[in-house]
C-alpha cells in the first residue's frame, strides 16, 4: 500500500513538472539583462523642478533621445489664496502660487529647449489624494501636452492615504482620454505594478495603460510577462536610489547624480514611432487553476492532487494517464496532450486512474 502511495505521488509531482516545463516553454522570451549598455536602445531623462541641468553638456549625450518633465502635482494651487487651506497659512500659500508659476515657466522652458534639439517630449503627474478630474484638468492646463507629446501618470504606491487610489487613478486616465483622445501611460514601482497586474480584473483600466517601470536593479529578467505586461515601455534604471560618486549604471552629462534615467528597449527612430502612444494593451485572461487527481485501485483507495497555476496562454490538457499494479507499485509516467492554442480555451481537469 505505501509502495502504491509513493508511486501515486511520484506520479503526480511528475505531471506538475511536466506541466511547469511546458508553460516555461510556451513563455520563453528575452530577459532584460542591463539594456542601457546597448548603444542602440535610447536613452530617457526625466526631471523634476529641483534637478540641476546643464542642457549644452547633456546634449552632448546622443544617446538621449527624450525628455520627461514633471508637470503638476496634485490638485492647482488657490491663486486668491481664500477659504479653507487645510491648516495652510496665507503667505504660505502665496508661496506656493509663486513657486507654481515658476515651475511652470521652468517646464515651459525646458520643452522648448528639449524640441529644438530634436529630443522627444513628455510631462507626468504626480498622483496625489483628491479629486481626479480636478487634477487630470489641473495637467492638462499645466502641461498642454501637444498630440506627438508622452502623456504620464505617476502612482507611487497603493496608500490612498498617502497618493492617489487606484480607483481615482483610472477615473484620472479616463478624463485624460476624454479630453485628449489619448490615455496616458502609467509610471510606477515593482510592488504596485504587480499588485494592479495581480488584480487586473477589478483595476482593468489601469492594468492595461503602458508601463513606465521603475526599478533599481541590471536584471528583470523574472518580472515580465506581469499580468496584461509582457514587457515595460520605458525602464527607469538609475536615480539617486544607486547612482553615487563611485557607482552609477549611467551618468548623463551636465546633471548630478539624483537625475532619473530610464532606457527604451528599441532605438531613437522605432521610439519615436510609438512616444505618443494613447492606447490600450490588449487583455488577458485571468490565470486558471489545473487540478490533477490521481487514485488508487484496488482495495483501499487512497488520493492525491497537484495544483498548477498557469498564465496566459492557457494549457489544455486533455488527458492524463498513469497506472499502477495491484500490490506491484509499479510507477508510470503521466502522460498528457498540451495544446497551446487560442487564449480562451479553457484548462480542463486532468485525471489520472
Amino acid at each position: 500500500m505505501a509502495k502504491r502511495y509513493i508511486s501515486t505521488l511520484r506520479m503526480i509531482l511528475r505531471l506538475a513538472t511536466l506541466l511547469g516545463l511546458a508553460f516555461a516553454a510556451a513563455n520563453a522570451r528575452a530577459g532584460e539583462l542591463e539594456p542601457w549598455k546597448s548603444k542602440s536602445n535610447a536613452i530617457i531623462v526625466d526631471a523634476y523642478e529641483m534637478n540641476s541641468i546643464d542642457w549644452e553638456a547633456m546634449l552632448a549625450d546622443k544617446r538621449i533621445s527624450g525628455f520627461i518633465a514633471k508637470a503638476s502635482d496634485g490638485l492647482p494651487e488657490s491663486f486668491s489664496c481664500t477659504g479653507d487651506h487645510g491648516g495652510d497659512t496665507v503667505a504660505h500659500c502665496k508661496t506656493m502660487w509663486r513657486k507654481y508659476a515658476v515651475s511652470r515657466e521652468l517646464y515651459q522652458t525646458r520643452r522648448m529647449l528639449a524640441r529644438s534639439h530634436g529630443l522627444l517630449w513628455g510631462a507626468y503627474h504626480l498622483a496625489r489624494p483628491g479629486n481626479p478630474v480636478d487634477q487630470a484638468n489641473h495637467f492638462l492646463d499645466y502641461a498642454d501636452p501637444r498630440d506627438d507629446e508622452l502623456m504620464v501618470l505617476d502612482l507611487e504606491g497603493i496608500d490612498p492615504e498617502k497618493y492617489m487610489s487606484l480607483e481615482d487613478a483610472a477615473i484620472f486616465a479616463g478624463h485624460i482620454k476624454t479630453r485628449t483622445g489619448r490615455y496616458p501611460m502609467l509610471y510606477t514601482n515593482h510592488v504596485t505594478a504587480k499588485y494592479i497586474a495581480a488584480n487586473r480584473p477589478k483595476h482593468r483600466l489601469l492594468s492595461r495603460l503602458p508601463l513606465w517601470y521603475a526599478r533599481y536593479k541590471p536584471d528583470i529578467r523574472q518580472v515580465f510577462p506581469m499580468g496584461n505586461w509582457d514587457s515595460y515601455a520605458l525602464w527607469q534604471f538609475s536615480s539617486g536610489t544607486n547612482c553615487g560618486k563611485k557607482r552609477c549604471p549611467y551618468r548623463v552629462p551636465g546633471t548630478l547624480n539624483d537625475i532619473d534615467v530610464n532606457v527604451a528597449a528599441m532605438n531613437r527612430t522605432a521610439l519615436r514611432s510609438i512616444w505618443a502612444g494613447g492606447t490600450l494593451l490588449p487583455e488577458k485572461p485571468m490565470p486558471l487553476i489545473l487540478v490533477a487527481r490521481a487514485d488508487e485501485g484496488a482495495g483501499t483507495s487512497s488520493a492525491a492532487r497537484a495544483t498548477a497555476t498557469i498564465e496566459s496562454p492557457p494549457l489544455l490538457i486533455s488527458r492524463a494517464e498513469a497506472a499502477s499494479a495491484a500490490g506491484e507499485g509499479v510507477d508510470m509516467m503521466a502522460t498528457g496532450a498540451i495544446d497551446f492554442g487560442r487564449h480562451d480555451r479553457a484548462v480542463r481537469l486532468a485525471a489520472s486512474r
